[in-house]
């Protein structure tokens, strides 16, 4: 009896080991976050493109993409906007405001004021962007020689704005300003204009296409005809007297 107290115990201390070693089950969750949604940016020729991060609104995301030429906005594209009639009828006069003050201080839209403020943040985020290369670009060209500097000088200088002839229509007078860099059209902006709906409209469409086509080879906006024939005269001859 007195040899087999000290088997148990032996035999007791044998499974300790095996008690505290059984491998656990438990799993282990790891949680990863989605990066921020950010600018990104793209050059073309001596143009630069940036696609400014998402806004997300409670009626749909918003996203701008803008089109630099030096330090002026020659171009603003929605890459997204919600599905509403409010926002469709604001995008184009939100543009137009654009390409008029160069910066995103812009006036809301009555309407579309939720669409107005994710628009100017998402804006604002591309100057910014480009901004900051910009910075980038010039911390470099420091280390390099004078000349230039005097190149971008005289490029600078080269900028010009012509007033086109004011061309009289049935609906009223049109008379369009072009802003030259060079021998780029930087800038467009209407002097006079009939005060329709369809012109309105037709507008900002009108100077998008010429900023893209850099010519007054522009196609006709539906429903804004006349506007549209009187705008690429009073443009044409701006081109003309700028020679």
């Amino acid at each position: 009896m007195n040899r087999a107290i000290p088997a148990l115990i032996l035999s007791a201390a044998a499974l300790v080991p095996v008690w505290r070693y059984t491998p656990s089950t438990a799993t282990t969750t790891t949680a990863t976050a989605e990066p921020a949604p950010s600018a990104s940016t793209s050059t073309s020729g001596d143009s630069t493109v940036v696609s400014g991060p998402t806004i997300d609104t409670e009626k749909g995301p918003v996203q701008v993409q803008a089109t630099f030429k030096g330090d002026k906005i020659t171009a603003v594209k929605m890459l997204q906007q919600p599905n509403h009639p409010q926002t469709e009828a604001a995008v184009p006069k939100l543009i137009e405001e654009t390409l008029q003050a160069q910066s995103a201080d812009v006036d809301t839209v009555s309407g579309a004021t939720i669409t107005s403020d994710a628009y100017r943040k998402s804006l604002q985020a591309t100057i910014d962007k480009k901004d900051a290369s910009a910075s980038s670009a010039d911390s470099a060209a420091d280390s390099s020689s004078g000349s230039s500097s005097s190149g971008s000088a005289d490029k600078e200088s080269a900028a010009r704005t012509v007033a086109g002839s004011t061309v009289t229509t049935s609906k009223g007078d049109v008379q369009v300003q072009v802003t030259f860099d060079g021998d780029e059209i930087s800038a467009v902006r209407m002097l006079k204009q009939p005060n329709h709906p369809q012109t309105e409209a037709a507008v900002p469409v009108l100077i998008e296409a010429t900023l893209e086509a850099q010519s007054a080879d522009v196609e006709t906006v539906s429903g804004a005809t006349i506007t549209s024939d009187g705008y690429r005269k009073s443009l044409q001859a701006a081109l003309d007297a700028k020679g």
